[in-house]
């Protein structure tokens, strides 16, 4: 298949499609003059790559889930810390869900007079910290 079809029938543009050729998540077959073609396994790839996005990996991450020839390489134990991390968010989301629903019901005559609500703010200033200081902490040590 060449590049538009590959487009076409993935719903991921052209432009995107060279990019991941360059960070070597895909590969050509051939080029056909200035055109690049594919084989069909390349749509399983850009599935991959989608869900993969869709659960928060990066890039070079998706990128080691496959060998250099194509083929799936998926390393358990790098799906199971992304299940907790993303476990551990959906704990942060739902606390946050409850104090702001709570928030809005809040009979205090202000939030700022809300035990409830300042627990909020106090949980929600530890999770920026906490974010924060993950940036600065390379990936590698943690």
């Amino acid at each position: 298949m060449d590049i538009s079809e590959v487009a076409k029938k993935s719903g991921v543009a052209a432009s995107a499609l060279r990019y991941y050729e360059r960070k070597g998540l895909i590969r050509s077959l051939e080029s056909d003059g200035a055109r690049r073609k594919f084989s069909p396994a390349v749509l399983d790839q850009l599935a991959l790559i989608a869900l993969g996005q869709a659960a928060g990996f990066s890039l070079d991450e998706i990128r080691v889930m496959f060998t250099p020839g194509g083929e799936l390489n998926i390393d358990r134990a790098m799906l199971a810390s992304k299940a907790d991390e993303l476990e551990r968010m959906v704990k942060r989301l739902k606390a946050m869900i409850e104090g702001l629903r709570h928030a809005v019901a809040c009979p205090a005559p202000s939030h700022a007079a809300c035990p409830s609500f300042q627990r909020l703010l106090k949980a929600a200033s530890a999770g920026a910290l906490e974010n924060r200081q993950r940036r600065l902490v390379p990936p590698r040590s943690r």
